[in-house]
């Protein structure tokens, strides 16, 4: 049997020790409903990970009481623009939480991308700009890199963050974002060239790949999120 480094060690007990106290005292964890997002399995994967208090909702003043607040986004990144500012008052909540309070902050897949300033998904679309960059088609180097991205694909750290590990997860999207600061990308990972798996700026991050379906290695990231204290 393997034996975990004293570092290594160090680090998953203080990540235990994070998420038991986050169930201790039932840190409400907002998972927001706004009509483009797989909710389901995302409050399932969130409950496998140990988070306890977690509402599925769209309601503005539930978000602004979150303890935490995760974005899921399937689909065209307009048209999960659009259904966030459908939600009166939602865009508005999530940027007192987030950028106004600081609380921790976890965009999935179109989610991370909704981050961005711009999409160009059917035409130009403003995003929530907390991390700048733009949401652009694929375009991979090698032809035998088919588009949509999809199936498992390597995750590399390229800059240090909690959230993020070495391992595989599950990628399905044919838009990749590009950020304006390569400080922001905490990950990358490879199809027919390099493109951004994973981003962080302060309380704020955001993943390409689909924890709820990338088994233990997104369980991992999840747990890793629920102890993070930015």
């Amino acid at each position: 049997m393997q034996c975990l480094r004293p570092r290594a060690f160090s680090l998953a007990v203080r990540w235990l020790r994070a998420i038991a106290k986050a169930i201790e005292v039932g840190e409400r964890i907002a998972l927001i409903d706004y009509g483009a997002g797989n909710l389901r399995s995302v409050a399932n994967a969130l409950r496998a990970a140990g988070a306890a208090g977690v509402i599925v909702t769209s309601n503005p003043a539930i978000v602004a009481a979150a303890d935490r607040i995760v974005l899921p986004g399937v689909g065209a990144f307009a048209h999960c623009r659009d259904a966030l500012a459908q939600v009166e008052g939602l865009v508005e909540a999530l940027n007192q939480r987030v950028r106004r309070d600081g609380v921790p902050f976890l965009g999935i897949c179109v989610g991370m991308q909704l981050l961005a300033d711009v999409g160009e998904e059917h035409g130009q679309h403003q995003g929530l700009g907390w991390i700048p960059g733009t949401v652009r088609m694929m375009r991979p180097a090698d032809p035998e890199a088919k588009v949509p991205h999809m199936g498992w694909n390597d995750v590399r750290p390229v800059n240090p963050h909690p959230l993020i590990v070495p391992g595989e997860a599950y990628f399905l999207h044919s838009f990749h974002m590009e950020a304006a600061d390569p400080a922001d990308v905490i990950a990358i990972s490879d199809h027919g060239g390099p493109i951004v798996a994973a981003v962080a700026r302060n309380n704020v991050a955001g993943v390409q790949y689909h924890p709820e379906k990338s088994q233990a290695y997104g369980i991992a990231t999840i747990e890793r999120f629920l102890a993070w204290r930015p």
